[in-house]
């Protein structure tokens, strides 16, 4: 039986400063987007390093503080109908989710709503597990809460957590929280790390019960109006136009109710919107700077695990400083996402992927698909 992933293949602890991002940059159609000679050069680079890593069906964003300047699709989305990857079509989020509900508990604690050193028994008194008075919000942000973890529930024959697999209408945030999360805890608060989604759960159910509004009222009040990212929604197994994600022999991924991640990864877009997501933290649209530098301080005992991000510098080929990068992956159905912010250069890299076989290797070993790419996209100038 294979054996398959729910969760984000980064956050399994000993990241110690590693990174997976692949980026591309494409000449637009009808010159859309902005190009010079030398993004032509690095735009051919990038894509016989891709292609001979194995990476040929996706979407690819590059975007600076200026806006979006590359943006291109490319390979299959469905290998049955030979439908292409287009610009502008709809990915699977995953654990980027987690980014954004960081985002919105910032927003929080910026209007004096909560606490990041406050307690779950504080903002969601429903919650009835056994360190519910101890478990901070910050503790549920860097996974280190103990909670059950659904990950690890009883698999189909598919290899799939009977929890991703769950029909009923009601298992939204609050009614996960309060139920499954709140079982017998894994460990004890702050004993150690433990990527876990129930984690993002409870925290999406403390948005809830905070604000009388849903998530999804939420990202779209807070994150999407304000950005004006006209694709971000809550997902759906049914979501159209999206692509269909692979897995080993280039099978079909096994089927999963998308919409069970909630907070901790059921939103979907566009990978452009994504980018103007990035945007809109680099450019001071969504949280103040002191909340910024919250959210993207690394912990090094916790793997530069920061809030909902990793954040760690790097050392990539011809850059001759190391670049600080702020990094979020998501794995889930098959789709794989990367998410990079370089904040001192001001540039912001998004790669998605229908193909779970792709391996990007980790940024901090020197080598392999992810350090290539990176160094071309931060470092091909010479000049940092």
């Amino acid at each position: 039986m294979m054996r398959f992933q729910f969760y984000e293949r980064a956050a399994i602890g000993n990241i110690v400063g590693s990174l997976s991002i692949a980026a591309l940059v494409s000449l637009p159609p009808n010159g859309a987007l902005a190009q010079t000679p030398s993004t032509d050069n690095t735009l051919l680079r990038m894509i016989e390093t891709a292609k001979s890593g194995g990476l040929q069906s996706g979407e690819i964003v590059l975007a600076d503080r200026s806006g979006i300047s590359a943006d291109q699709a490319f390979g299959l989305a469905d290998k049955e109908t030979g439908r292409i990857n287009q610009r502008g079509a709809n990915w699977l989020w995953a654990s980027v989710t987690k980014q954004i509900t960081a985002v919105l508990i910032l927003q929080l604690v910026e209007e004096g709503k909560l606490s990041l050193e406050g307690t779950i028994s504080a903002y969601l008194p429903e919650f009835t597990g056994a360190y519910a008075k101890q478990i901070t919000v910050k503790q549920l942000l860097q996974h280190v809460s103990g909670l059950p973890n659904p990950s690890e529930t009883k698999e189909n024959l598919d290899g799939v957590p009977e929890f991703y697999t769950q029909t009923k209408l009601n298992h939204s945030n609050f009614t996960q929280a309060i139920g499954f999360c709140s079982g017998a805890p894994k460990s004890k608060p702050d004993e150690k790390f433990e990527y876990n989604n129930c984690d993002y759960l409870v925290l999406g159910a403390i948005l809830e019960k905070l604000t009388g509004k849903t998530f999804d009222k939420l990202v779209s009040e807070r994150i999407a109006t304000p950005l004006e990212l006209q694709s971000l929604a809550s997902s759906s197994d049914r979501i159209d136009n999206r692509a269909i994600g692979y897995t080993t022999d280039g099978k079909r991924y096994p089927a999963i109710n998308v919409t069970t991640f909630g907070a901790s990864g059921a939103l979907a877009g566009s990978a452009s919107d994504l980018a103007k997501f990035d945007l809109g933290l680099l450019n001071g649209k969504l949280v103040n700077s002191e909340s910024l530098a919250t959210m993207w301080k690394g912990e090094p005992t916790l793997g530069y695990e920061a809030l909902g991000v990793w954040s760690f510098p790097a050392r990539l080929a011809g850059c001759k400083e190391p670049v600080k990068l702020i990094e979020r992956r998501g794995d889930v159905a098959g789709i794989q996402v990367r998410n990079v912010i370089a904040p001192d250069q001001g540039r912001v890299l998004v790669i998605f992927s229908n193909d779970d076989t792709i391996d990007f290797g980790e940024v901090w070993q020197g080598k392999g698909l992810s350090f290539e790419l990176l160094s071309i996209a931060f470092c091909s100038d010479n000049r940092r």
